[in-house]
């Protein structure tokens, strides 16, 4: 995705401690950034308030970053929204988590249009209510023919259940003789998970500091650099993403090789 150098400086032109645009490398910015957005519940606990409200300040968070990834250029985006473990939460919880999707999302498009995004999910989306469904189908097909960053949401994802699937299309693609046993390489896994055609993430950023992957995009991270933050997910605003790219920036990407000295 081309890079607006001038929305860019303008997006990031109110001075904040002693961080500047001009200590980042615009020419070595990653590619693909994903998210494990953490620490809604605790941001609203923290504050005497109900957890859902930290879920509702959670979306503020999630529109500056999308916004952010659109001024970096990045070709992609993506962010581990519901996971397959999260239907064991409240029913309570889970039922608004869905409302904020769909509402969301409809309130959003307007944005996607403007920036010229466009939407993926990843997860078995089947499992989702109806209204939700419906609305993802209408921001898939409204944003279909944008050209700029795919934004990708992970719901419904866990990456184990996303392997199982690919293993079990892989075992019927031989069964039915459109492929054989030596054909199954990683390429043909990886065209076979929900994130096929997007670039491996370059950066995973962890907010809220826990140090786990939560059964997160575990074939796509084998080489992703990672970044954990204590912020919690509501609280991380532009400043931070770009906290995250210096100290990607800062990083030796060997890929299992040595550095060259």
């Amino acid at each position: 995705m081309q890079l607006d150098n001038e929305k860019l400086r303008s997006y990031y032109s109110d001075p904040q401690e002693d961080l500047s645009l001009d200590d980042v490398d615009l020419e070595r910015l990653p590619r693909h950034v994903s998210i494990i957005m953490d620490g809604n519940g605790r941001w609203a606990t923290a504050r005497g308030l109900d957890r859902s409200r930290g879920h509702v300040a959670g979306v503020d968070a999630l529109r500056e970053a999308v916004t952010t990834s659109v001024r970096l250029g990045l070709d992609a985006f993506s962010v581990y929204a519901f996971s397959t473990e999260n239907w064991r939460r409240p029913q309570r919880e889970v039922d608004l988590l869905m409302h904020l999707f769909a509402t969301t999302l409809v309130k959003e498009l307007p944005l996607f249009h403007q920036e010229n995004v466009r939407l993926r999910f990843l997860g078995d989306l089947d499992a989702l209510p109806e209204r939700t469904r419906v609305v993802f189908q209408r921001g898939l097909d409204e944003t279909r023919d944008h050209t700029g960053m795919t934004f990708a949401l992970a719901v419904n994802y866990g990456s184990r259940a996303e392997m199982t699937r690919a293993a079990r299309d892989l075992a019927r693609d031989v069964l039915e003789g459109t492929i054989s046993v030596d054909d199954i390489d990683e390429r043909a896994v990886s065209e076979r998970l929900y994130t096929a055609g997007l670039p491996d993430p370059d950066l995973l950023i962890r907010t809220s500091g826990e140090l786990r992957l939560s059964n997160y995009l575990l074939w796509q991270l084998a080489y992703t650099e990672f970044y954990v933050t204590d912020t919690l997910w509501p609280d991380f605003g532009k400043w931070d993403y770009l906290r995250a790219i210096l100290a990607y920036q800062g990083r030796s990407r060997r890929f299992g090789g040595v550095t060259r000295q």
